[in-house]
């Protein structure tokens, strides 16, 4: 039986996705607790590997098992024995060859900032703080270079292990809400810490630091140095993840 499940979690107090030798990981979690309610050991695949601090809204993920389970209703099961940082919020029988990572098309991802001279406790866990006064009307002019198919060298952060960095952005979308700002960002793939370091190079644009030009420079040239630093990981989740 081939089971997909739908995860949100808090990354905070997670090294991250991945099972790590000595560090607390989503998918350690999430395989012990269904060791504990259908007695069989499986190996969770997600969607994809979300780094340490990074929040998930819609990680998919899926595994076998090898008893029949009302799979409906595992989810239930499932966050009985779940910390309060991490839940179930559906699970479904996959067809036979479904793969949450090989069989993702779409994955969009949220980056979040609030406007503020002073920290805000209430967003600080969840969002990155900028100036009231960038603009980011620049930050939407510079998106519109990065859409579309391209070489996303530039992007490329130290540490990868992609074979290829051609990607395809298929949308990109800004909205403010009060002092908030979110950055979300559709794509058929993306490469390690590629959204945080867009949300970067957005930020500079809206700081008035970088321009189309310089975008267009980027993506001709492959060169890193030329956009914006990698933002942190809070402000950064995996919001939907989207199959045929």
């Amino acid at each position: 039986m081939n089971v997909k499940i739908t995860v949100t979690y808090d990354g905070t107090d997670f090294c991250g996705w991945q099972i790590q030798p000595n560090g607390r990981s989503v998918q350690q979690i999430l395989e012990e607790a269904v060791e504990k309610v259908t007695g069989e050991k499986v190996k969770i695949t997600g969607s994809g590997r979300t780094d340490s601090g990074v929040h998930a809204m819609g990680q998919t993920a899926s595994f076998r098992l090898e008893k029949n389970f009302p799979v409906e209703r595992l989810y239930l099961a499932l966050n009985a024995f779940l910390p309060p940082d991490v839940k179930v919020v559906a699970s479904e029988t996959a067809p036979d060859n479904f793969n949450a990572c090989r069989s993702a098309k779409k994955k969009t991802y949220i980056y979040r900032f609030y406007k503020s001279k002073a920290e805000l406790p209430l967003l600080e866990r969840y969002a990155y703080r900028i100036n009231p006064d960038v603009n980011t009307d620049k930050m939407r002019e510079v998106a519109e270079v990065y859409k579309g198919e391209h070489d996303f060298k530039c992007f490329k952060a130290s540490g990868s292990s992609a074979l290829t960095t051609v990607r395809t952005i298929y949308d990109i979308n800004i909205k403010e809400n009060g002092i908030e700002t979110t950055l979300s960002v559709t794509g058929n793939g993306f490469l390690y810490n590629m959204v945080r370091i867009l949300a970067g190079t957005l930020l500079k644009a809206a700081e008035g630091k970088f321009g189309v030009d310089d975008a267009l420079s980027s993506l001709s040239t492959g060169k890193r140095e030329l956009c914006g630093t990698t933002l942190p990981a809070k402000g950064l989740c995996l919001y939907s993840v989207e199959y045929d």
